[in-house]
């Protein structure tokens, strides 16, 4: 069983991860059929950093997703600690509330959201209100959920007392927030800010429906490439956006060995 186990794992990450590799492969291709590979260069690459087009826009989407991340993760946070403090009944309600988000499904809330930002335009009378500030709100929106659940747990795994035994070693209430709660929820927020910034950073569904004109992202602007004969310098783009993703995501699992590695080291015998 453990080697059948085994096996069926092997034949997952395959499935999940050749997709990639043909991917990477294809950006390194002199040729432009996928089937064969002509020749290693890096020409792609070099038409790419060249390109005026793409690379603005992937400014945008970072830019985005900075922001986003680091508004949702200060929200998340704040939010977080009010539930924590929250007890019984009403607690779970809002919990249940925070991860209804989470289950629904992103063209549902793309056009809510382009729904409400339609109306607020119609009542300030504005006609063209799509654009850098509602793409920003949608982001933090969808992000939210992400920060309060990682931050959560850490919360939950800390101590209570530890905040009143600062106080009475002499720390201010302030002091104590951020020398004891922060420390302890720390490794939480910063994956609740790295799940935000990755979620952001490859939206293109509720993008899809809350951008402007005068401000498009790199996934939105994908989706009209697509619908043509993709230009081989975009193989190029998609290797960098995955190798930057999975850079953020072992950064993340990184963290998270280390916080663990912690806890256990400080667990009494």
């Amino acid at each position: 069983m453990k080697k059948l186990g085994r096996v069926y794992t092997v034949v997952i990450y395959l499935f999940l991860y050749i997709p990639m590799i043909v991917l990477i492969v294809a950006s390194f291709n002199t040729g432009k059929d996928l089937t064969t590979f002509d020749g290693f260069t890096l020409q792609r690459y070099a038409e790419l950093f060249r390109d005026r087009t793409l690379l603005p826009l992937l400014g945008n989407s970072v830019l985005i997703a900075v922001l986003s991340s680091v508004i949702a993760t200060v929200l998340g946070t704040a939010a977080a600690l009010g539930i924590h403090s929250m007890r019984g009944r009403i607690r779970s309600v809002v919990m249940s509330v925070t991860t209804v988000p989470l289950m629904n499904p992103e063209i549902v809330t793309g056009v809510s959201l382009a729904l409400l930002f339609v109306f607020v335009g119609v009542v300030l009378k504005v006609n063209s209100i799509l654009g850098f500030v509602t793409l920003l709100i949608a982001h933090i929106t969808f992000n939210l959920p992400y920060v309060i659940l990682s931050v959560m747990p850490k919360l939950t795994q800390m101590d209570p007392h530890l905040r009143e035994a600062a106080l009475d070693l002499g720390c201010t209430p302030v002091q104590a927030f951020f020398k004891v709660v922060i420390h302890e929820i720390l490794p939480g927020i910063f994956s609740g800010a790295i799940m935000a910034f990755t979620m952001s950073l490859d939206d293109f569904v509720i993008s899809y429906f809350v951008y402007g004109p005068n401000f498009v992202t790199l996934p939105v602007e994908i989706y009209n490439y697509v619908k043509k004969p993709l230009q081989p310098k975009i193989y190029a783009l998609f290797t960098l956006l995955f190798l930057m993703i999975l850079s953020v995501m072992v950064l993340m699992n990184l963290m998270q060995m280390r916080d663990e590695k912690r806890r256990k080291l400080q667990r009494p015998e």
